[in-house]
């Protein structure tokens, strides 16, 4: 029987600098530039790409997931937080900080990967997290008790695609007043 080792600590890191490097790629010059742009920026050959993520496919998922666990880390610290306007504060957040991984998503969808596939791998994580923040701030009174995670979920998504088409964030007050227990600062 033979057990998987861990991936040594160069290529940990070498690992790291690719995801790091393609992030700042992508964002720069969006979802079209090629890995080559990628691992010229992360300071590596397009071969040490290719070992870590053998498609582009792979690298963007990567990056979906990677800004996933963020989220989830984010949602977990705001539910920490004794700041009843804490849960708005990550709402907020998150939206308008979605282009990028839109961006992402959509580079999938036109590649053939469905972004609940793409997910998969944080999926539980962030719903955990996303439930945690919204029962503390259901306890605080500031949120309304019938809003559930997949309500939270499904917001969070439209306003992200909102966010794509307004001017300004008039969308996103909407929202979030419509969460907001009425009466509640």
């Amino acid at each position: 029987m033979t057990s998987a080792r861990p991936p040594r600590a160069d290529a940990q890191r070498n690992r790291a600098r690719v995801l790091a490097a393609a992030e700042r790629v992508f964002a720069e010059r969006g979802t079209a530039a090629s890995t080559e742009e990628v691992a010229r920026a992360a300071g590596v050959g397009v071969g040490t790409v290719f070992r870590h993520f053998p498609t582009k496919e792979a690298l963007l998922q990567a990056l979906i997931v990677q800004r996933l666990t963020r989220i989830a880390a984010d949602a977990r610290e705001h539910a920490a937080s004794p700041d009843p306007a804490a849960f708005f504060d990550f709402f907020a957040a998150v939206v308008r900080g979605s282009a990028t991984k839109l961006e992402l998503a959509d580079a999938l969808a036109e590649l053939g990967v469905h972004p609940t596939e793409a997910v998969a791998p944080v999926a539980e994580e962030l719903t955990g997290a996303l439930a945690a923040l919204l029962e503390h701030a259901q306890q605080d009174g500031a949120v309304r008790r019938d809003i559930g995670v997949g309500d939270v979920i499904a917001l969070l998504a439209g306003a992200s695609q909102a966010r794509r088409h307004a001017a300004d964030d008039r969308p996103l007050a909407v929202i979030l007043d419509g969460l907001r227990v009425p009466n509640a600062e």
